[in-house]
């Protein structure tokens, strides 16, 4: 269908919902083919052959190899206007499927099991769709796939290649299976965390298990920081200021008898705002301290800050619901933040932005991301084309 088609008709909306609606099963095979087909951060080779090449079929111009694998298109409308960022992730997970699906993931140890592969076929029907609907459109849309969110890498690296040049605001999706296919949500503010991370290497001094007062314990010290950094959320953090510390890996020793050189630990840290975030990495920074002193170890902190929390812009998020509600005939639901973390917010961070909840739970499942047997609801697809196309219809009206 092209631009000259849609000339003549008077209600975007209902164009919107027929070309999704055509282009649906199409979308279910990329789709498909891309789950068999799982590659990690900065692997999406083949991924983003795939959609090179149907961004090439559709006559859009595009970059490939940005920031690594990524793929930055430009639509451009039919009259003036600012530029508007719509961004879908890439990625998949090293997680061994055990969905038993017939296009389940054809490579050991790796799937996709947050969704990604479904993202990456929604922002191609909205291509589609808003390359069919370009001379409606005042300025031009930036189609941003993106490699390595998984990482928290891949947003950063395409912005150091130019992904975000030029762009004046930004919307983000995310797939949802905590809610049914058809609905749609958001969160006002920050509506993701901070995602920082560390590293703690604590050095004691080795010796036999019976005789510790010739050793020095780092396993010891590891046990106490690992309590005392739930102190941080505790008794340091405000109450009513969300925050997480999680300690995701100690390990240290070889066996029964020997008391160990070291121990490591990996921790992560995620909070909503930037002086909740100063507290916890001072916090952790203090505990550290306080073991070499207190167990006589010695510590070897990398504490990196990651990304910052993902804070939805009124402006943004209030013109984004409006269409959608207009689109879907059925208001998104307001919901709270998460703790989780989405490089989005690289994005986020500078141009005013959203990011969309798209409801992709099946009937009679419970499904949660990052799960070995995770099976969104195909259906959210062109419901994720009709939502995205509709709020760039409208924010470059």
């Amino acid at each position: 269908m092209t631009g000259a088609h849609v000339a003549g008709i008077n209600e975007p909306g209902r164009r919107i919902a027929e070309l999704a609606s055509a282009l649906a099963p199409g979308l279910a095979a990329i789709r498909r083919d891309i789950h068999a087909h799982p590659e990690l951060a900065f692997e999406e080779v083949r991924t983003a052959g795939i959609v090179s090449a149907e961004l090439s079929r559709l006559g859009i111009l595009h970059r490939s190899n940005v920031g690594g694998t990524g793929v930055l298109g430009m639509i451009e409308g039919g009259r003036p206007g600012p530029t508007l960022a719509i961004r879908a992730d890439m990625d998949a997970l090293p997680i061994h499927e055990e969905t038993g699906l017939p296009f389940a993931s054809t490579v050991a140890g790796k799937m996709h099991a947050c969704g990604h592969d479904i993202h990456t076929v929604t922002l191609l029907g909205v291509a589609e769709v808003l390359r069919d609907l370009a001379p409606m459109l005042a300025g031009r849309v930036a189609l941003v796939f993106q490699p390595a969110e998984e990482t928290l890498e891949g947003a950063a690296a395409m912005i150091r290649d130019g992904a975000a040049d030029g762009i004046d605001m930004a919307i983000g999706f995310h797939n949802h299976p905590d809610m049914p296919v058809g609905e749609t949500g958001y969160a006002r503010g920050a509506c993701l965390a901070a995602s920082d991370r560390f590293d703690l290497a604590i050095r004691g001094r080795s010796g036999h298990a019976a005789h510790p007062e010739s050793a020095v314990d780092p396993i010891l010290a590891g046990a106490h920081f690992v309590t005392q950094a739930q102190m941080v959320v505790s008794r340091e953090v405000d109450p009513i200021r969300p925050a997480v510390v999680t300690i995701g890996m100690l390990s240290g020793g070889t066996t029964y008898n020997i008391i160990p050189e070291r121990v490591h630990l990996k921790g992560t840290i995620r909070t909503l705002d930037p002086g909740t975030r100063d507290i916890a990495e001072a916090a952790i920074r203090r505990l550290c301290a306080g073991l070499e002193a207190g167990f006589r170890v010695s510590c070897d902190l990398d504490y990196r800050r990651l990304v910052p929390p993902l804070v939805n812009d009124d402006a943004v998020l209030d013109r984004v619901l409006s269409a959608v509600s207009a689109q879907l005939g059925r208001a998104p639901v307001q919901g709270v933040a998460s703790m989780g973390s989405e490089d989005f917010a690289e994005f986020a961070g500078r141009v005013p932005a959203m990011q969309l909840r798209i409801g992709s739970g099946a009937p009679g499942r419970a499904d949660k991301l990052h799960n070995a047997g995770y099976q969104p609801d195909e259906a959210c697809i062109p419901l994720g084309v009709q939502a995205l196309s509709r709020a760039a219809l409208e924010i470059l009206a």
